[in-house]
């Protein structure tokens, strides 16, 4: 072997190869059309007072998991206990009345009106003692639905009224995105119904499972409400959270790049790519949005054909350190 020849095999033994790398080519890509959307839980219940007392007891506290039935909180009902108690003695003394009302009657000493009244008084005690028992049991208010603590709005010590809210739950099971979309977008969003999600903060996309567009529009923003529902193995995602709604309207052939390829430096954005002897060269792109199938659309700087680096800070560490 020559010497030459010995020389270009040590030099292409040297050179690194590159393994992790991708051929651009145009594909057939979802058209969409991105909203913001918020998080919000599909069963959700405010628990509310239904009686006066002040709160003596609270057991469980915001981000705590709580089983059906589970109680939450206590209210002062003694004033509800002397009410029923009340209400209890005046039925007492109805039903007395109205059984003596009913012997006399049989015995021909009083009339059938009377009777009928004293019948009358004795079933609205017992209406009057049912609500004043139901009324007690209010005092101990307990979970409607199986869930977390989303929210907690009275403290102890404070005094519930009627209709005040005590407490919020939501079922972590049940989640779904809710967007708005301009009236001029509904045809397309309808005639397709199928959107994919993205969370920035956490990086994952996740499909919705079902896509409804409510038959209303706001007669001030022209808009309409579309509710995209979760799947249940998608994580890190709690109600009130920003996230990105993309609706499909079509498809069409886009050239795009994969994420990982992709370096940023402040407001410069470019790739690796790769020359005829297979040295990685970089180049500044401009990218569009990022779609469907997880990669950003490539609007300048590349063509099809390119083979772009998968690895760019290794490509780069290898152009300031040739061997």
């Amino acid at each position: 072997m020559s010497r030459l020849s010995s020389f270009l095999c040590a030099l292409l033994m040297a050179m690194p190869a590159f393994s992790q790398t991708v051929t651009l080519n145009a594909r057939e890509v979802e058209l969409t059309y991105p909203a913001e959307a918020v998080v919000e839980a599909v069963r959700q219940a405010t628990v509310a007072a239904q009686v006066s007392g002040r709160l003596v007891e609270v057991r469980v506290d915001v981000g705590q998991r709580v089983a059906k039935g589970q109680v939450l909180m206590r209210l002062d009902t003694r004033e509800a206990v002397e009410s029923a108690a009340g209400v209890q003695a005046q039925l007492i003394q109805a039903k007395a009345a109205f059984e003596r009302t009913r012997n006399l009657h049989a015995q021909k000493f009083i009339s059938g009106a009377a009777l009928d009244k004293a019948e009358a008084d004795y079933k609205a005690a017992q209406a009057a003692a049912g609500v004043s028992g139901a009324a007690l049991s209010h005092g101990t208010v307990t979970a409607p639905i199986a869930g977390i603590v989303a929210q907690r709005h009275a403290e102890l010590g404070e005094m519930a009224t009627p209709g005040r809210p005590l407490m919020t739950l939501h079922d972590p099971k049940g989640l779904r995105v809710v967007a708005s979309i301009p009236q001029n977008k509904w045809v397309d969003v309808k005639r397709m119904l199928k959107a994919k999600l993205e969370f920035p903060e956490t990086g994952q996309w996740s499909e919705a499972t079902r896509v409804e567009v409510l038959p209303v529009a706001d007669g001030r923003s022209h808009t309409m409400t579309a509710r995209l529902y979760l799947s249940d193995d998608v994580k890190d995602v709690i109600p009130g959270m920003a996230v990105r709604a993309h609706f499909v309207i079509g498809s069409a052939k886009k050239l795009t790049v994969p994420p990982k390829a992709v370096i940023r430096r402040g407001e410069v954005i470019a790739v690796y790519v790769m020359d005829a002897q297979n040295t990685p060269r970089l180049r500044q792109v401009r990218l569009g949005e990022m779609q469907g199938n997880g990669e950003w659309e490539v609007l300048a700087g590349l063509s099809v054909g390119n083979q772009v680096s998968l690895e760019p800070i290794q490509s780069g560490i290898t152009l300031k350190n040739p061997k």
